[in-house]
């Protein structure tokens, strides 16, 4: 059984026309998801902005409400689940957001934003041991214990991130969905947020559903990849195996703008045009036909399902 099950999950918000707030049309920002997350497991979640990914990582974790579809963890039905209901669960899944500094309360020190999850969910008896469990958790993830007194205005943005990952690990969560936790830091930094990240899922079994839009991050952390597109998902299999044989047109152009360290190496470009279609009103049949070379007539009209192409590996499209 799966940790986490997303059954074809569909997340509109209505489109507001007029000052009488009518609406007439909805965007579609997630529509008709379905993916898993194993104990343990790392899975990545890419595409270009607008795709639906953060979208997709907040209804994971009901801070969306989902319009339509599924949503299980550890086989239990969350989907309509009150907030009161909801409290409870909280614990087992936790977010780190993009941005450092804004997901920080600035007039709270780090260890009260830390202090602030065991004092919710109870977990520290006394002041002493909330102490102490505080400094532990700063501890694994390479700050000083004396870093809890002081405040968030006061560290670099990759030490943000560390506090906000410590936060999320205060609960000892079994699932942590990361919304482009490295995309707002510097290349250098970047490297040691996400070895740090890795460690973290290695030593305590984490899964992970982590949302960036680079395809070689995803493939460093990540047991397999998921590509989405206008709110679906257009190829699901493992991370080395999409990374260097793609077999969706979508996912191909992605990986042939991913820069090559071998000044040598030969890769062609594959240039899209036209822009991404608005998740209002969608292009019918294929998502991905205005923009795909390689798009044949019956693309216009029939929308291709999610199927089984190799060993663990899928996609969405009728040329696969």
């Amino acid at each position: 059984m799966p940790l986490l099950e997303v059954d074809q999950l569909q997340v509109h918000f209505p489109v507001q026309h007029s000052a009488l707030g009518s609406s007439h049309q909805t965007v579609k920002a997630v529509d008709g998801v379905s993916l898993t997350v194993a104990e343990g497991e790392a899975v990545g979640l890419v595409g270009e902005s607008g795709c639906g990914k953060t979208t997709l990582g907040r209804a994971v974790l009901r801070l969306i409400q989902p319009t339509g579809g599924l949503l299980r963890f550890r086989g239990e039905d969350i989907t309509h689940l009150s907030q009161r209901e909801l409290r409870s669960r909280r614990r087992q899944f936790q977010m780190i957001f993009q941005d450092p500094f804004s997901s920080l309360d600035p007039r709270l020190t780090v260890g009260e934003s830390i202090g602030e999850a065991l004092d919710i969910h109870r977990l520290a008896p006394d002041r002493a041991t909330r102490r102490k469990r505080i400094g532990e958790l700063l501890e694994s993830v390479g700050l000083q214990p004396e870093h809890r007194d002081r405040y968030p205005h006061e560290f670099s943005g990759g030490q943000r991130q560390r506090i906000g990952i410590a936060r999320a690990l205060a609960v000892e969560p079994r699932l942590i969905v990361c919304d482009e936790p490295v995309s707002a830091l510097d290349v250098s930094v970047q490297a040691q947020v996400i070895n740090l990240l890795q460690d973290l899922q290695r030593e305590r079994q984490l899964a992970l559903l982590f949302i960036s839009h680079d395809l070689a991050v995803v493939e460093h952390l990540c047991g397999r990849v998921a590509v989405m597109y206008l709110g679906r998902i257009v190829e699901l299999g493992p991370a080395r195996e999409l990374c260097h044989t793609p077999q969706h047109p979508y996912t191909q152009a992605l990986l042939s703008a991913v820069p090559v360290v071998d000044p040598d190496s030969k890769r062609a470009r594959i240039l899209l045009g036209g822009d991404v279609p608005s998740p209002i009103q969608p292009p019918s049949g294929c998502p991905f036909h205005p923009r795909c070379p390689q798009a044949e007539s019956r693309c216009r009209t029939e929308v291709p399902a999610l199927r089984e192409t190799g060993p663990g590996r899928q996609a969405a499209c009728h040329l696969v």
